[in-house]
C-alpha cells in the first residue's frame, strides 16, 4: 500500500492505493479526457507532487515538484514502466529514486507574491477561525480548504479574499495541523471509527462519515449512496464533525431501509457491537428514535489531501 493520493484527468481520486493499482492507473493514461494523473502524498504538501501526461502513441511526460516552483524538474521517457518506477519511488521516498532519468529544471516564471489580506482583526480572526474547525474535523483538502476561506466572507457587494490569499491562508494553517499531528502516536479515535465502518459497510449497513451538510439531506441521499441491498444505514453529517471535533462527542443517525422499528433497532444493536469492538465508548438508551453517541472522543483525524 502506497502512502499517496491519485488524482485522473476524468475526476477520478484513488486512496489509498496499492502499487498495483498505480501502475494500473499509468498504463491506462493516453485516451481523450483520460491523459494525465497527478500524485501526492498522504498528508498533502503545498508545491510537492508528481504528475504524468501522456496521449496515445507518444511520449510520457513525467514531472515532480520538491516544495517551491523552483524546484520543478520534468524529463519525458517512452515506456510506462519508466513512469511506474519513478513514481512508486518517489510515492516511497525511495533512495536514488530518481536515478537514471536525465530530469531538467523547469523555468516556472516569476514567483508571484501574495498580497497581505486586507482585514480588520475581527474578520480574519473569524475566518482563521473557520478554516481550522474545518482542517480538525480532518475530512478537507486543501483545494477545499482555498475555496472555504475564499468564499467565506464574502458579500453581495464584496470579495475581501482572492483566490492566492487563500490559498496561502490555507495552506499556512494545514501545515500548521500537519505539525500538530506529528505528535500524535499510534491509532486515534477516528481511524476507529473508520475502522468500525468499514466492518459496517462490509456486512450489509450503508456507512458514511461526514456525509452531507445535515441531516434532511443525508436522511434524503443515504439510500443512493451504498448498497442496493442494504439492510439499513449510518452516517454523521459535516455538522456532527464540527461537534465531535470541538470536542462534544460524535452523534450517528441510522436506521432500517424498510422504515420498521424492529430493523432500526437491530442496526442499531449491530452499530454499537462495531463500534466498541474497535475499542470505542458508545451512549444510546436502545430507543429505536434515538441518535446513538460516541463519547468521549479525541477527535485526531489525520490529513490526507
Amino acid at each position: 500500500m502506497l502512502a499517496i493520493v491519485v488524482k485522473t484527468e476524468n475526476s477520478e481520486r484513488h486512496v489509498p492505493v496499492h502499487a498495483e493499482d498505480l501502475a494500473r492507473l499509468v498504463r491506462r493514461i493516453g485516451g481523450d479526457g483520460d491523459r494525465f494523473l497527478v500524485v501526492s502524498r498522504i498528508p498533502d504538501l503545498p508545491d510537492v507532487f508528481a504528475q504524468v501526461w501522456h496521449e496515445a502513441g507518444g511520449d510520457y511526460t513525467l514531472e515532480y515538484r520538491d516544495g517551491a516552483a523552483d524546484r520543478h524538474f520534468q524529463v519525458r521517457v517512452d515506456s510506462p514502466d519508466a513512469v511506474i518506477a519513478a513514481m512508486t519511488g518517489w510515492a516511497c521516498r525511495a533512495a536514488g529514486w530518481d536515478a537514471g532519468l536525465s530530469w531538467s529544471l523547469l523555468d516556472m516564471g516569476p514567483i508571484r507574491e501574495v498580497p497581505p489580506l486586507d482585514l480588520d482583526d475581527g474578520e480574519r480572526e473569524e475566518l482563521e477561525r473557520r478554516v481550522r474547525e474545518v482542517l480538525v474535523g480532518g475530512y478537507t483538502t486543501r483545494a477545499e480548504l482555498a475555496e472555504l476561506a475564499e468564499e467565506y466572507l464574502v458579500t453581495a457587494d464584496r470579495r475581501p479574499v482572492s483566490r492566492e490569499q487563500a490559498e496561502a491562508l490555507a495552506d499556512r494553517l494545514w501545515l500548521e495541523r500537519v505539525a500538530q499531528q506529528a505528535d500524535w502516536q499510534g491509532e486515534t479515535d477516528p481511524e476507529r471509527l473508520t475502522r468500525a465502518f468499514t466492518a459496517l459497510n462490509e456486512a450489509g449497513i450503508t456507512a458514511r462519515e461526514n456525509f452531507t451538510c445535515c441531516r434532511t439531506c443525508g436522511q434524503s441521499e443515504i439510500a443512493g449512496a451504498g448498497r442496493p441491498d442494504a439492510r439499513g444505514f449510518v452516517y454523521f453529517h459535516t455538522q456532527c464533525t464540527d461537534s465531535a471535533a470541538a470536542g462534544h462527542g460524535l452523534m450517528l443517525l441510522f436506521g432500517g431501509f424498510d422504515g420498521s422499528p424492529e430493523t432500526t433497532g437491530a442496526i442499531g444493536e449491530q452499530i454499537v457491537t462495531s463500534l466498541e469492538a474497535v475499542g470505542l465508548s458508545v451512549e444510546w438508551d436502545r430507543d429505536p428514535g434515538r441518535a446513538i453517541t460516541v463519547t468521549p472522543l479525541a477527535w485526531h483525524r489525520r490529513l490526507v489531501g
